[in-house]
């Protein structure tokens, strides 16, 4: 599990610390839909934060729609969208079929337990298969404009895992996309999961939130990194770079300088490639980073180490996609 720590003498208010990091551990995961949140004491008597200000992040993860206040239990991370775990998948390689067929039989079983008749069961059976596969020939991977790098990279690696076209929407843009369609699937991240189930659902289509990789070796390396190195984080997606910064300055406070740059930012990558003495990556930026490196080796030193971030998506959450999608 993700440690909170807050840096006090930052300028990043602790608040805008303690959001960032619960925030980044929802969208990874490491706190799934129904984990309870720290009660506010217990945050308080780790991170050293009044209960106040603890409690004005929770009211904010709440009114942003990553959690939910059940009252007299505590705090919840949401479910959001629609959640694919535990749906059973039917093989049909041969040596699963009677595996296959107990699933189904237990289902049915169950089902007219509850009071269902066969006529029913045998609907509903076919309307979940026929919704599945009207839904798998459009998937479109929606985010907002302002970090549409986001967005370039769920759909570079969906495309690599799923083999089947995927549409990148602006999420300002969603609405009249969908007014175009009655069959397809939105995935978007955990980080925007609220702003576009707010779009989807009047629309009755149905969203799938994606976890994002929890870059939990490449957080363990700079923890190790000496004092006053130089970290570049390049990526496709300003966002996942503005929070990295954060939960890096909250990790080592000013102890390391963090660059960040898009890749098509030509002189911040430039600088960070002179600067830096390790740059992480993301698999799509890889290779750009990479030739900009080339291209100054006879202008600096010592080379900087390159770290390429094999995923952005959880593998996790590519395979339960793939389970709704009835791809496999």
């Amino acid at each position: 599990m993700i440690q909170f720590r807050i840096q006090p003498d930052s300028e990043i208010p602790a608040s805008n610390q303690l959001f960032n990091q619960i925030r980044f551990a929802i969208a990874c995961r490491q706190y799934p839909p129904g984990y309870k949140l720290p009660s506010t004491r217990a945050l308080a008597m780790h991170t050293g934060l009044h209960r106040n200000t603890i409690s004005k992040v929770y009211r904010q993860l709440e009114e942003d729609g990553f959690v939910e206040s059940l009252a007299g239990s505590g705090i919840y991370v949401r479910t959001q969208g629609h959640e694919g775990g535990g749906r059973v998948q039917y093989p049909i390689v041969k040596k699963q079929a009677e595996d296959a067929y107990k699933l189904v039989q237990k289902a049915l079983d169950e089902m007219l337990s509850q009071g269902y008749s066969l006529n029913q069961a045998r609907e509903l059976f076919l309307g979940e298969i026929d919704w599945r596969l009207r839904c798998s020939a459009q998937v479109l991977v929606a985010v907002p404009s302002h970090d549409i790098g986001a967005g370039e990279l769920m759909v570079y690696e969906l495309e690599l895992s799923l083999n089947i076209p995927v549409q990148l929407v602006a999420m300002e843009e969603l609405t009249a996309v969908l007014d175009k369609t009655n069959s397809a699937t939105v995935v978007t991240s955990r980080y925007f999961i609220s702003d576009v189930e707010a779009i989807a659902a009047p629309k009755a289509v149905r969203v799938i939130p994606l976890d994002i990789y929890d870059y939990s070796k490449e957080l363990d390396l700079l923890k190790t990194l000496p004092k006053q190195n130089c970290v570049g984080i390049v990526s496709l997606s300003s966002g996942i770079a503005r929070a990295a910064e954060v939960i890096l300055h909250g990790l080592r406070g000013d102890e390391l300088l963090i660059m960040t740059a898009q890749p098509k930012d030509a002189y911040k990558l430039q600088a960070i490639v002179k600067r830096a003495e390790v740059i992480i990556s993301d698999q799509a930026s890889f290779a750009i980073v990479h030739a900009a490196v080339q291209a100054s080796l006879e202008d600096i030193i010592r080379p900087p180490k390159l770290i390429k971030v094999e995923n952005y998506i959880g593998a996790q959450s590519i395979n339960l996609l793939k389970r709704e999608l009835g791809l496999g």
